[in-house]
């Protein structure tokens, strides 16, 4: 497949609102698969259409069970808090700590156009919640506790 270019904040899709996915096209799986491999080839760990230009309910998250491909996404539960570092492929360098739900539940559609729900904990919610938020415009940042110094992220790095 295709390695796609990643926008980066400052591009105004970041902030717009998806159009949800009305049907499953030869165009959608191909989206579907480029994503898969940019994410790969970005070692993040999930991706939003926006992200790469594409204004469609859309993402792709690396959780502890593989990748999960979402259209049209709605988390549908939520459980707990959590407090944690987060960064995001379009705001490289940046880093934050965010508070999310500790539990996720995701229903969405898969590629085949069957519904199905995901939960996930820890940093697949936070995976979850964050690709979500792309898809109405929304970046991590806007919802950090705390952006981290460059200082704070030096000393990151060191461990």
């Amino acid at each position: 497949m295709a390695i796609l270019n990643i926008v980066k904040e400052g591009d105004e899709t970041l902030r717009k609102h998806c159009r949800p996915v009305t049907e499953i096209t030869p165009r959608i799986i191909r989206l579907l698969d480029d994503m898969r491999d940019t994410l790969a080839d970005a070692d993040g760990a999930g991706l939003a259409a926006p992200q790469v230009g594409i204004l469609r309910r859309i993402a792709v998250c690396d959780t502890e069970n593989g990748i999960v491909e979402l259209i049209n996404p709605e988390i549908v539960a939520t459980e707990g808090q959590q407090n944690e570092l987060e960064g995001c492929l379009s705001v490289p360098g940046v880093w934050g700590i965010t508070d999310r739900p500790a539990k996720v539940t995701v229903k969405a559609t898969d590629r085949y156009g069957k519904e199905f729900t995901v939960t996930g904990e820890e940093l697949d919610a936070r995976c979850f919640c964050h690709e979500i938020d792309h898809l109405d415009g929304v970046l991590f940042t806007d919802n950090a506790v705390h952006i981290l110094t460059p200082e704070e992220v030096k000393e990151l790095n060191k461990d």
